[in-house]
């Protein structure tokens, strides 16, 4: 099955059955490639209430290589870039640990959880992570606040 065949079920899956707080659509109709993500905050974290939205982009060699994240909604987080590109670090979108039998609905699912419960330990803000680890309230009080100010209509 070609990349586009693939991404072209794909998404007819998630658009007929999104999981929870989780909806997709394509960024320009005439590009299966680069998708429009909306982000729901968990509910009982810091993130709830938040909407934010994501920019998912598929390689040509989709499903041999893995997508990349990124968040266009500013967020407080230890596992995404604090920088215009809001790179989100997720172990499972490693070229090494990439599986073609992986999911797009899996990797949106993984990113929304990460939200719930971070990984500091796999941090690409060591500032942020360090906060988390030692001074929970005080990253959950940021995060929240940064929640209210960009993630919210």
């Amino acid at each position: 099955m070609g990349s586009q065949k693939r991404i072209a079920k794909e998404l007819a899956e998630l658009m007929e059955s999104p999981p929870v707080g989780i909806s997709v659509e394509l960024a320009d109709e005439s590009n299966l490639y680069a998708w429009k993500v909306h982000l729901e905050g968990p509910e009982n974290s810091p993130f709830a209430k938040g909407k934010f939205l994501i920019k998912l982009t598929l390689p040509t060699e989709y499903p041999f290589k893995p997508p990349t994240i990124s968040f266009a909604t500013k967020i407080y987080h230890p596992n995404v870039t604090n920088d215009d590109k809001g790179s989100m670090c997720l172990g499972m979108l490693r070229a090494d640990e990439w599986k073609p039998s992986s999911r797009i609905s899996a990797v949106l699912q993984f990113a929304r959880q990460l939200l719930a419960e971070p990984m500091p330990d796999d941090a690409v803000e060591a500032r942020i992570a360090d906060t988390y680890k030692n001074n929970r309230s005080h990253y959950e009080e940021v995060a929240r606040d940064w929640t209210r100010k960009y993630a919210t209509e």
